[in-house]
């Protein structure tokens, strides 16, 4: 169960990712500020998954 999960979060950061990436460019973000926002999207999303997994786990 947990690799199938695991492959899964990693499918889900990849594709965040490259939603964010579009997100900068469509909104013309500097670059020196692009890396806060991967920064803050990713932490979000990786809580999100945990707390899912957990979710998953003890139910």
């Amino acid at each position: 169960m947990i690799s199938i999960f695991i492959v899964f979060a990693i499918f889900i950061l990849f594709y965040v990712n490259k939603m964010t990436s579009s997100l900068c460019i469509q909104k013309e973000i500097p670059e020196e500020r692009q890396h806060k926002v991967f920064r803050t999207i990713n932490v979000l999303v990786t809580i999100l998954l945990i707390s899912s997994y957990l979710e998953i786990l003890y139910t």
